[in-house]
């Protein structure tokens, strides 16, 4: 009995040293298992970090090249601006020649359709050819003349300026009356020839003699009123007159013979048309037409049709 038990412990010793070495056995090439696994995992990643470092490098590398052909593209960009900027400024400055090209032809084009004659100083001195007419006659309204039924002409382009003027004057209770407007070169000598008659050579001191005379140029108006009924120095009194002085050179018109006036005697009567910018020159300078020189005056040939 004794010797069974211990047999028995001998076999349990030897079963459990065998159980032992087998689980350490087990465990040993279970954690060389793992040991190789994590190995290859190590050299995997160790793999991926070699493979991403070189990927990195590259995408460096392409950046650097980005980089590179992003600041060139920014040079040619601002060389481009830079071209650009050129080209709109020499554009810039060829419409402005152009503008300038189509103003001076404008202008030229302008002045050729103007008749050259209408801001002559026609007084004694300078002579109008006999066979001057002027391009525009038009036939002034019965309603703006002191006899309604005659027929007296005036520049057509200047019409609506004398129109205007004295309908204005009628709405401040100011009545001006034409007597006399266009006269024709043949026209000035019966005139002439009937003052001489009357006054002898002292008609050289009111009327002129033909081709001297700005109603020639279509663009000269004498008035009066309904109560002178007549050219008289009188009417410098009257209302119309002060209408005038106070308000012509807005429609363009000026008193051609003022008191002291080197030409003719007084005649408060008798307005020329020279256009609204050299009237109120006029005005603002208190100076008369003929003050002026012919040069200067011809400076505003080109407005004076101009509102």
């Amino acid at each position: 009995m004794g010797i069974n038990k211990k047999r028995m412990i001998v076999i349990f010793i030897v079963l459990l040293t065998i159980g032992g070495f087998g689980c350490g056995t087990f465990f040993y090439f279970d954690s060389m298992e793992k040991n190789k696994l994590l190995e290859e995992e190590v050299s995997l990643l160790n793999r991926t970090l070699i493979h991403t470092k070189e990927l990195l490098f590259r995408l460096q590398t392409n950046n650097v090249d980005l980089t590179d052909m992003l600041e060139g593209e920014r040079n040619t960009n601002q060389d481009l601006s830079k071209n650009l900027q050129v080209e709109q400024e020499k554009n810039t400055m060829f419409q402005s020649q152009i503008q300038n090209i189509s103003g001076v032809v404008g202008t030229l084009q302008k002045l050729s359709q103007t008749d050259e004659e209408l801001l002559k100083k026609y007084s004694k001195v300078y002579f109008l050819s006999e066979n001057y007419i002027p391009s525009k006659l038009s036939r002034i309204d019965g309603q703006y003349l002191l006899n309604s039924s005659a027929e007296l002409y005036f520049h057509g382009d200047v019409l609506p300026f004398l129109s205007v003027m004295i309908s204005e004057a009628k709405s401040s209770n100011v009545d001006l009356k034409i007597v006399s407007a266009y006269r024709s070169f043949d026209d000035q000598i019966s005139v002439k020839t009937g003052y001489k008659t009357l006054y002898g050579s002292g008609a050289n001191q009111f009327s002129a003699d033909q081709g001297y005379s700005e109603h020639q140029l279509g663009t000269t108006i004498d008035f009066t009123n309904p109560t002178l009924k007549k050219l008289v120095t009188d009417f410098e009194n009257k209302p119309e007159y002060k209408w005038l002085t106070e308000n012509a050179y807005r429609y363009g018109f000026v008193l051609s013979y003022p008191k002291g006036n080197s030409y003719y005697q007084y005649e408060p009567w008798h307005w020329r048309f020279v256009g609204i910018s050299l009237a109120k020159k006029l005005r603002d300078e208190k100076k008369n037409f003929y003050d002026l020189t012919q040069r200067e005056i011809d400076a505003y040939l080109i407005s004076v049709f101009d509102r």
